[in-house]
């Protein structure tokens, strides 16, 4: 690859084909890594819009890389969460609240 590189550089013309081949190369990469990003993003998108009450459908926002995923925090960090608190375990009992502590004497 470096050698291509020298080789391309000393050429006062770069070569059609070899552009076209790097570009072949280069633009699938870079597509699936769109996706694996995307869908990095996206996973955790669902859950939190799933468990803050709202559709996980939002999450789809992400697809729109810098003001999809601008815009669901947006939405997340200013909107009412319609979340019911989760009923206590069965067995579980809490623990008693601390005992009073005395005052501390005053300082001399």
């Amino acid at each position: 690859m470096y050698e291509l590189a020298i080789f391309q550089l000393q050429q006062s013309q770069p070569n059609p084909e070899v552009i076209k081949e790097m570009m072949m190369w280069i633009v699938p990469i870079m597509l699936i890594g769109y996706l694996v990003a995307v869908v990095a993003l996206m996973i955790p998108c669902w859950f939190i819009c799933k468990k803050s009450g709202f559709s996980p459908w939002l999450s789809l926002l992400c697809i729109v890389p810098s003001l999809g995923t601008l815009v669901l925090l947006y939405i997340l960090a200013f909107a009412q969460w319609s979340v019911v608190p989760a009923p206590p375990q069965m067995g579980y009992i809490p623990p008693p609240p601390y005992p009073a502590q005395p005052p501390l004497p005053p300082r001399v």
